[in-house]
């Protein structure tokens, strides 16, 4: 499913801010009252929420999840003293899932935003989230970014990557431009498939997931230029949750500290980030 907004239009980008905040009301003022304590978690067991498709991150090969936060999963198996309960669903369920205390933590690529940080808590990041756009490679019209002028953008619905294309809009408007249509997608796959078939000129997504998608069909794809500042993605717990928050960032530590966390990344990244933050606060 998609739906079409024009980002630029003050009355509807006004009611699809209202009616984010809205929605995000309710976790912020009960998520953390909800969330479980450690000591619940010993009990029953960590209950994770990963995404069903956002290659490279998490994805299902052959009937079985693979992709960097799967394997990582499978390392906290063996460093956690209890159980990991790990639920596969579309990434539009997971944030308001664990804001409000259904799962414990959301295992996938959430990109911090200062949106986000009034009901969720986040560990250090896991990579590099710089925005990028991607082309039909056959597509000769767009070369650099004052050639998106105009053109219709796909972008995944409720994504950080959405509240950010105002920066993008800037930047068309240095170059006597300006932000075109707004495509919005329930999944990637979906908004690369219409890019495919011409339906979108360009699709807005981080640099690691684009890297991963032009590599594997690069007589389609081609990878254009940032159209962001720097982002990060990290996991996320329920806001206040700090005891859990605190044994992820010291799972985390322990994966880096023996090297494994450089080899996952190689692994699904195509390179690893040395440099990552400890700890980020974004300006959006």
């Amino acid at each position: 499913m998609m739906i079409v907004s024009n980002i630029c239009n003050p009355v509807s980008r006004r009611l699809t801010l209202g009616l984010a905040a809205a929605l995000l009301a309710v976790p912020a003022l009960f998520g953390s009252a909800q969330a479980a304590s450690m000591d619940e978690i010993k009990k029953r067991g960590l209950i994770v929420a990963t995404e069903d498709d956002f290659r490279p991150f998490e994805f299902v090969k052959d009937g079985k999840a693979t992709g960097f936060d799967n394997e990582m999963i499978e390392d906290l198996r063996k460093y956690a003293p209890f159980e990991i309960k790990q639920q596969i669903l579309p990434w539009t369920g997971i944030l308001a899932g664990v804001s409000t205390g259904k799962y414990d933590a959301a295992i996938t690529a959430v990109i911090i935003t200062k949106e986000r940080l009034a009901s969720l808590d986040f560990t250090s990041p896991i990579a590099d989230a710089t925005h990028y756009y991607v082309k039909r490679k056959d597509d000769k019209s767009i070369s650099s970014i004052k050639d998106l002028n105009g053109k219709t953008v796909g972008v995944q619905a409720g994504s950080a990557l959405l509240a950010r294309l105002p920066e993008l809009g800037a930047m068309l408007e240095k170059e006597g431009g300006k932000l075109g249509k707004v495509v919005e997608y329930t999944s990637y796959p979906e908004a690369y498939q219409d890019l495919a078939l011409g339906r979108v000129d360009y699709v807005v997504n981080t640099v690691v997931n684009l890297q991963t998608m032009v590599a594997e069909k690069p007589g389609v794809f081609e990878l254009g230029q940032a159209v962001s500042g720097k982002s990060y993605p990290a996991w996320a717990v329920a806001k206040g949750n700090t005891e859990l928050l605190s044994f992820l960032n010291g799972f985390i530590a322990k994966e880096k500290e023996t090297g494994r966390f450089a080899e996952l990344q190689k692994k699904w990244f195509g390179e690893s980030f040395p440099s990552l933050p400890a700890k980020w606060d974004p300006e959006f």
